[in-house]
């Protein structure tokens, strides 16, 4: 039985193709909100992507409440429709169609037409060598351009430092991913459209193998769901906190480091000018001693999350 958020509408006609058609290896998910001038678009180019391949696949579009005809057209497609009941966001209907997927390689890209669907074969090939293939996009075609983009390069570099990895792209929407590894973190995913990079993190920060390649990204067909100011706040929340869950000694050593040095400074200082150490001095090297002390404990308590 489906959980009680969500509708599946079954269709007989639903593509399994490939060698055993028993399961489906692959579970290719289209996440929609009002996608109705795309989804038909999208859903061919998928079909036409994965015909005549040896994949066994299923395709799944999941709903969060579109109010136009997104449901409609998707489900004259002969497509798996997952209708939310109430509206979550993309991380919301990501996580729903995790759950609802039968493949052992989950695909996403968006229901908007801005990833190549041409690409999915190209994903594929890397697996089981590696975890996770993300297309790393070649140009930037959102909306607010001059902003997104220095905004985007800044918070990838602070996840490269955070994380220790080169990431081409932080917040591709065109990804597979072995989906047994991903269930383990469907807890940290959040509502938004933060989650792409929260898998991404996820995979990065705990050892898992990642690869990119290149993919031609285009201008979105419809209107844009993207809210500059506070989705730009959302990731870069969403790269710091990743890293405090998996990997919070890259965030508080640096820290409690920076500001020991910056306290020793000051006491020499203060002995240099005013012959004593003052207060001050003792409070902030006390509060370096006590970041870095929190920073170990924290990583005491993931490796002890993760000892098995």
């Amino acid at each position: 039985m489906p959980p009680l958020d969500i509708e599946v509408d079954n269709h007989p006609e639903n593509e399994l193709t490939g060698a055993d058609t028993t399961k489906p290896y692959v579970s290719v998910v289209l996440p929609a909100f009002n996608e109705e001038e795309a989804i038909a678009t999208v859903i061919d180019s998928v079909r036409n992507a994965l015909k005549g391949t040896s994949h066994t696949y299923e395709l799944l579009v999941v709903d969060d409440c579109s109010d136009d005809k997104t449901v409609e057209i998707a489900a004259s497609k002969g497509v798996k429709v997952i209708r939310r009941r109430m509206r979550g966001g993309s991380g919301s209907s990501r996580r729903t169609g995790i759950r609802e997927s039968q493949g052992a390689i989950i695909v996403m890209l968006d229901a908007d037409g801005s990833y190549e669907a041409g690409d999915i074969p190209r994903l594929l090939e890397y697996f089981p060598e590696y975890d996770q293939v993300n297309g790393a996009r070649t140009s930037e075609q959102g909306t607010l351009k001059l902003l997104r983009t220095p905004a985007k390069w800044i918070i990838r570099k602070l996840a490269c430092y955070l994380t220790s990895q080169n990431i081409p792209d932080l917040n591709t929407g065109l990804k597979a991913f072995k989906k047994d590894i991903m269930k383990k973190y469907l807890w940290v995913l959040p509502d938004g459209f933060s989650c792409v990079t929260t898998m991404t993190l996820a995979f990065l920060a705990n050892g898992f193998a990642v690869k990119y390649i290149p993919t031609t990204y285009h201008k979105r067909i419809g209107k844009s769901k993207f809210h500059p100011v506070k989705d730009t706040a959302s990731y870069l929340n969403t790269v710091v906190r990743m890293v405090m869950y998996f990997k919070p000694l890259r965030v508080f050593m640096p820290l409690a480091f920076g500001l020991l040095a910056f306290g020793l400074i000051k006491s020499v200082l203060s002995l240099v000018y005013t012959s004593t150490i003052q207060e001050s001095d003792i409070i902030i090297i006390m509060t370096a001693v006590l970041l870095g002390a929190v920073g170990l404990l924290a990583d005491l308590i993931v490796a002890y999350q993760n000892r098995d």
